[in-house]
């Protein structure tokens, strides 16, 4: 039995991959002097992946990562004006409305009548808390913990502390890789509620599918459990 539902954060509850691709566009426009589009994208994604050990998940590891490919890009050339800008991008997308998805807020209305409701996500702590506050769904869950990887070990960690069975342990989230794996390793149950736009580093190639339930959209949530 259910007892514990964990949701992830950005993309699951409130959109959030939109801005970063958004940014990334206008960070291309600023740097179409020195290469084409696709070049910049392609070498802004080495950077983030190359930089996530040192800085971590989010905006702020983000906009470092814009930095240091327009530095690498112009060949040095880029000005202090430039670099501006693109602290702003940083800070508008750290500033902006925070947007739940459709039913999101009427699934957990419901839900937080039956179920101890937890949000678990990576990336900046001050960031996820800012936008958890924002977005004005706070009051459902009882808890939220920021990690700096959501791999097995760390989902052990939590339900350890919170003293929660495994067994009665539900995640819903956007990223096989992130919400799904490590929980159906460590004998959990994961709802994969796809996005319109997932981060690359998150693609799975080969996923047993079988071990886990895909749902349309979170609205859905609610009748699955009903039957589960």
């Amino acid at each position: 039995m259910i007892r514990t539902i964990a949701f992830d954060a950005d993309d699951t509850l409130w959109h959030n991959e939109t801005y970063y691709r958004e940014a990334e566009a206008l960070f291309c426009e600023m740097l179409a002097p020195y290469h084409d589009a696709e070049w910049i994208r392609q070498r802004l994604t080495e950077t983030e992946m190359g930089n996530l050990a040192h800085f971590g998940y989010g905006i702020k590891s983000f906009t470092l990562s814009m930095i240091e490919t327009a530095v690498e890009l112009s060949e040095g050339r880029i000005t202090g004006h430039e670099v501006q800008r693109i602290i702003r991008l940083g800070r508008d997308m750290l500033a902006h409305p925070v947007e739940p998805l459709s039913e999101v807020q009427a699934t957990l209305e419901a839900l937080q009548r039956r179920y101890e409701l937890l949000v678990i996500t990576k990336g900046d702590l001050l960031d996820q808390e800012s936008k958890l506050a924002r977005s004005g769904l706070g009051h459902y869950f009882s808890g939220l913990e920021v990690v700096s990887e959501k791999d097995e070990a760390a989902y052990r960690a939590i339900l350890a502390r919170r003293k929660i069975d495994p067994a009665e342990f539900l995640m819903v989230g956007n990223s096989v890789k992130s919400d799904i794996l490590p929980v159906v390793a460590m004998g959990g149950q994961a709802v994969y509620v796809p996005y319109a736009t997932t981060w690359v580093h998150e693609h799975v190639a080969d996923a047993d599918e079988s071990a886990f339930t895909t749902l349309e959209h979170v609205g859905l949530l609610s009748a699955w459990l009903e039957i589960h």
